[in-house]
C-alpha cells in the first residue's frame, strides 16, 4: 500500500526536476543569447549599419565591400574577425556589406560576379577595384590588403579559398533566398 502512495509523489517530483531543467536552459540561453549567437548578430548589424554603395564610391575613401548571406557558415565565421577590422578603419574606409539575398543588391551581385560568399572586393579612392578575396580568409591576410590600399599601392589581386558558400544559377534571374547554396 505505501508503494502506490510514493508513485505520485515520485512522477511530481520528476515533472518538478523537469520544469526546472527547462527553465534553466530557457534563462540561460536568452541571458547569453548574444556568445551563442554572436555572428548572426554581427551580420545583421552589418546589413543595417552599412554605407551605401553609391555613396562609398563617390566619397574618396578606399572601400571595403562584403557579400554575404546570414545563413552562410563561412561568413558567420568570419564576422568577428570582420568586425575587428570594421573598427580598426571605419574612419578611413567605407564598410559595404550587401546580402545576397536581397534583390535590391542584384546589380552588384551581377556586376561583381558574385558566385561565392563571402567575398570581399577591396576598391581605392578612385573605385577601382585592387583585392577580391572568396571564401574563407585569415584577418592578417585582408588587413595587409587594406593597408596597401591605403598607401595607394598598385596591385590587383584575387585569393580564393576553397571554404565558400557557392551560389547557385537561378534561371529566372532572380535572386531569392532559395537560389543560393
Amino acid at each position: 500500500m505505501q508503494s502506490e502512495s510514493r508513485e505520485p509523489i515520485s512522477n511530481y517530483n520528476l515533472n518538478v526536476i523537469l520544469v526546472l531543467i527547462i527553465a534553466i536552459v530557457i534563462i540561460s540561453l536568452t541571458l547569453f543569447r548574444n556568445l551563442f549567437f554572436q555572428s548572426t548578430y554581427l551580420l545583421k548589424s552589418f546589413g543595417e549599419l552599412s554605407v551605401d554603395p553609391e555613396i562609398a564610391f563617390k566619397n574618396n575613401k578606399p572601400t571595403f565591400l562584403e557579400f554575404y548571406a546570414e545563413w552562410c557558415e563561412v561568413c558567420k565565421e568570419m564576422a568577428p574577425k570582420v568586425s575587428d577590422l570594421k573598427e580598426t578603419y571605419e574612419k578611413d574606409i567605407n564598410f559595404v556589406f550587401l546580402n545576397v539575398d536581397n534583390q535590391k543588391w542584384e546589380k552588384y551581385i551581377r556586376k561583381f560576379e558574385v558566385n561565392g560568399i563571402p567575398q570581399v572586393n577591396l576598391f581605392d579612392r578612385k573605385g577601382n577595384l585592387k583585392s577580391t578575396f572568396i571564401g574563407k580568409q585569415e584577418e592578417l591576410t585582408i588587413k595587409e590588403s587594406i593597408d596597401q590600399l591605403e598607401r595607394e599601392v598598385e596591385s590587383q589581386e584575387e585569393i580564393l579559398n576553397a571554404a565558400f558558400s557557392a551560389i547557385k544559377e537561378n534561371k529566372n534571374n532572380e535572386v531569392t533566398p532559395r537560389s543560393h547554396g
